[in-house]
């Protein structure tokens, strides 16, 4: 494939192609290039670089598969106005955009717009090669900038040469004693429960994290594949900026938009074997106040009022909850990124009511890394676009990796069980870890 494409983007038709799209066009104008690449099947883990940027987005039982490589241009931002800011420079690129069909941008961003961290608070980015597979086919789209349109067939071929990842080893992750963590944990969620009985909010949700240290790190595409196989109904995403990649399989939409039509998740409540039935109090009392919250913002954006469908169990790997899909139209104008600043956070990753268990989480140091708990997802050219939540995730950061958890304190919340539920989310990332050292163990015999 890499061959027969390097042979097409030097070919003169690629080059008259190019011009015509710039023709007229502002210098920093972009430009995307669309090749057909055939019916072939492919998940593109075969492409995902271990030390270069990209960008992957997968949900395996729609058949929808996305790798992106390099950035033809990134947008940044943090604090209070992050998506005010990334919603003016999409919609600037979006007028200047020259594309003959596909063309899509890769969004990000972190639970807290104050965080700092080793990926940019909130990041928007025209990938420089998107690779795409779906039940219309394969294609590849090329991006570049009116000003680079002599430079752009060198920098594609550049980036492609990234797209064979040498083989890497890995070595079996070591796991630190947690005891104290744990009592500490335990201990944040007994005053989450004083603050809750005072009546200062109904729900405070508490993220945990687990490092683990291995010598030689996994490789970005040998975790992906374990978790297209291990969570087939999930998102599975990824960010990689060449030194770091986050990466999980997450079971919850936050919001997908497409024309005016737009369909998000209230999704709570966890069950996993050995606990508490789904359909318990506790469970749906957490459930009923996403879904309650999110009715109320997408009431203010649609032009009638939205509908909720019945209430249903999401499986995600042994992990379930409680999800009800709501959708409506939305009134002309309304952005995907307006969404965003108004659904988010929702009270499955934040608290209820918002304001009370944001101000909680502040006072009492709450940290999440990376991207765990924002969003990612990707958007077209014309605005329309799907993000999920990124949950059951990890950051790979050196000999580091980083997983994350959390679990929705209510009142009459066990913080034992709390526990519990965080190590049945961990299990996602631990399942697809154990998966690859069996893989390598099955080799080296």
């Amino acid at each position: 494939m890499t061959g027969a494409l390097l042979r097409r983007l030097g070919a003169p038709e690629t080059v008259a192609r190019l011009r015509r799209l710039a023709a007229g066009a502002a210098p920093s104008a972009p430009l995307s290039l669309r090749f057909d690449l055939g019916t072939t099947v492919t998940d593109w883990l075969h492409a995902v670089p271990s030390d270069a940027p990209f960008w992957y987005e997968a949900r395996p039982a729609r058949g929808q598969f996305r790798l992106a490589l390099g950035h033809a241009l990134q947008v940044t931002s943090a604090g209070a106005h992050r998506f005010a800011a990334l919603d003016n420079a999409f919609a600037g690129l979006a007028a200047a955009w020259r594309h003959d069909g596909g063309a899509r941008a890769f969004c990000g961003f972190a639970f807290d717009p104050r965080a700092q961290g080793p990926l940019p608070n909130a990041l928007l980015a025209l990938p420089a090669l998107l690779f795409e597979a779906d039940g219309d086919g394969c294609r590849a789209i090329f991006t570049t900038t009116a000003n680079r349109l002599d430079e752009a067939p060198a920098d594609w071929q550049r980036l492609l040469a990234c797209s064979t990842p040498t083989p890497a080893p890995s070595s079996p992750p070591v796991v630190a004693d947690t005891t104290l963590a744990d009592r500490a944990w335990q201990g944040r969620v007994h005053a989450a429960l004083r603050h809750i009985t005072a009546g200062h909010a109904e729900k405070i949700v508490l993220s945990r994290e687990r490092r683990l240290t291995s010598a030689v790190p996994p490789a970005p595409a040998d975790l992906l594949a374990a978790l297209v196989r291990q969570q087939p109904a999930s998102t599975v995403f990824a960010h990689g900026t060449g030194s770091t990649f986050f990466l999980g399989a997450s079971p919850e939409r936050l919001v997908r938009v497409h024309g005016r039509q737009v369909v998000a998740d209230a999704l709570a409540g966890t069950a996993w074997p050995g606990s508490a039935a789904l359909d318990g109090t506790k469970n749906r009392h957490e459930q009923a106040l996403v879904g309650t919250a999110v009715l109320e913002v997408l009431a203010s954006a649609c032009s009638a009022p939205p509908q909720a469908g019945p209430l249903e169990v999401r499986q995600a790997g042994g992990v379930a909850h409680l999800r009800t899909r709501i959708a409506g139209q939305l009134r002309p104008g309304v952005s995907l990124f307006e969404l965003l600043r108004a659904l988010h956070p929702t009270p499955a990753v934040g608290g209820f009511p918002g304001p009370a268990a944001l101000a909680w989480l502040a006072a009492h140091g709450e940290r999440r890394s990376a991207w765990y708990s924002g969003g990612f997802g990707s958007l077209t050219a014309d605005g329309d676009g799907e993000i999920a939540v990124p949950l059951r995730s990890a950051l790979v950061h050196g000999q580091c990796i980083d997983l994350q958890a959390g679990a929705g304190i209510v009142a009459g919340s066990d913080p034992a069980q709390e526990l519990a539920e965080t190590e049945a989310k961990f299990a996602t990332l631990l399942d697809a870890l154990r998966a690859l050292q069996g893989e390598r163990g099955r080799a080296a015999g």
